[in-house]
């Protein structure tokens, strides 16, 4: 049975009603089998059935198509009514009532409302019946329009079906990636890591410490990839980035602490920094420190290498400011509008590398703590600025809201 008639099969076991439309088929005409059959170019498939002269088909049971009368309504689109086969001039020697045994017969095409044939509603007996009658056909046509209106009405409910499926099977595949990303990888890149250090330190000549100072930050990129990937996947599919703040007494060593570890690692470059944090602020110093790295690998790698770069930030009861700064070619204005989408960067040169991930994880951070991340660009200056309440919680009071994190 192939997939779609399974569906088609399961499509009218959901339906409540049937059970009932074949209770009334062979209560009103007195016959003893009734069913609702798929009927395609290769299969007949019995998606529903009453039987009580034991013919011995359950529901998703198969007929060869060939021997079947169902096969040639399907070719025709007509309705077939037999009363009593022995004395009916067409089937009395047709091979399909001699091969099921029947006397009394009847089917009527299912048909969706586009006019598609979907299949039969049909009824057989070994003794004759009256059938060739205008309420009992107008009965078995009115119950086949409705069952196929029930088909027409199911298809949302069936797409919404396959899409939760569908979505538990990427979710699945998500959980997987990011075990991967966050187990599988990060262990070796931190034996690495360690590897390097070691050498670093145990170095004989200049050569082998560059080599293991080298080493050390391509696997501190790989890190901030991986992470930025994790990040990605998280805010893109899992509803945003997860945050766990608290009052910060002394976000501003937080903060020098990844502007001294960014100039030691781009020793040729000049980092000012200058702060005023005359509030706390309640935040995700992680998560901050994260917003700030990527704000200042953008600033360091996109802006010029003669310049220094700022940053500038402040806290007062109206909230906290933090902003990157730094001399550069102006980022072109078709860019603007989508700096901060995944895989966009701030620069259309190719020796660039990275995938794009930064800015967008770091705009992402910034509403997980109900602020905003902006960029403006004017001359040859580029700054990009956070602004965000005090906390999460005094921007719930603003509007009526408590916030829970």
């Amino acid at each position: 049975m192939t997939i779609d008639v399974m569906r088609d099969v399961e499509a009218i076991a959901r339906m409540d009603v049937v059970p009932t439309i074949l209770d009334m088929v062979c209560r009103s005409t007195g016959m003893g089998f009734a069913a609702v059959a798929r009927v395609t170019e290769e299969q007949w498939i019995a998606c529903a059935v009453r039987d009580s002269i034991a013919f011995g088909l359950a529901p998703g049971g198969e007929l060869p198509l060939e021997t079947t009368l169902c096969n040639e309504i399907r070719q025709s689109g007509c309705l077939v009514v037999i009363d009593h086969v022995a004395e009916d001039d067409r089937y009395r020697t047709h091979r399909t009532p001699a091969l099921y045994g029947f006397q009394s017969y009847i089917s009527v095409p299912i048909r969706r409302t586009n006019g598609h044939f979907f299949g039969t509603l049909c009824a057989i007996d070994p003794k004759p019946a009256r059938l060739q009658h205008g309420d009992t056909i107008a009965m078995f046509t009115l119950f086949a329009d409705l069952i196929g209106r029930h088909l027409d009405a199911q298809e949302p409910f069936t797409r919404n079906q396959n899409a939760l499926a569908d979505e538990r099977e990427a979710s699945k595949l998500r959980d997987q990636f990011l075990a991967v990303l966050g187990h599988d990888l990060r262990e070796p890149l931190a034996a690495i890591q360690a590897g390097a250090s070691l050498l670093k330190k145990t170095a004989s000549d200049d050569r082998s410490a560059h080599v293991a100072e080298v080493i050390e930050r391509s696997v501190g990129r790989m890190g901030s990839l991986i992470q930025n990937v994790m990040d990605f996947a998280r805010g893109r599919f899992g509803g945003g980035l997860p945050i766990a703040p608290q009052v910060e007494p002394d976000l501003e060593k937080s903060l020098q602490e990844i502007i001294a570890a960014m100039r030691l690692s781009h020793a040729d470059r000049i980092i000012d920094a200058e702060f005023t944090l005359t509030e706390p602020v309640s935040c995700d110093r992680s998560r901050l420190g994260q917003l700030l790295t990527n704000l200042l690998g953008n600033a360091l790698t996109h802006g010029d290498v003669r310049s220094p770069v700022w940053v500038v930030g402040r806290s007062d009861p109206t909230g906290f400011e933090l902003y990157v700064e730094n001399v550069g070619e102006p980022i072109p204005p078709h860019l603007v509008d989508r700096l901060f989408q995944p895989f966009v960067r701030s620069s259309e040169r190719t020796n660039h590398k990275g995938l794009g991930l930064g800015l967008y994880i770091a705009a992402e951070i910034a509403r997980a703590h109900g602020g905003t991340l902006s960029v403006s660009t004017a001359a040859r200056l580029t700054r990009f600025t956070l602004r965000m309440p005090l906390s999460l919680n005094a921007q719930a009071d603003q509007v009526g809201l408590s916030t829970t994190t």
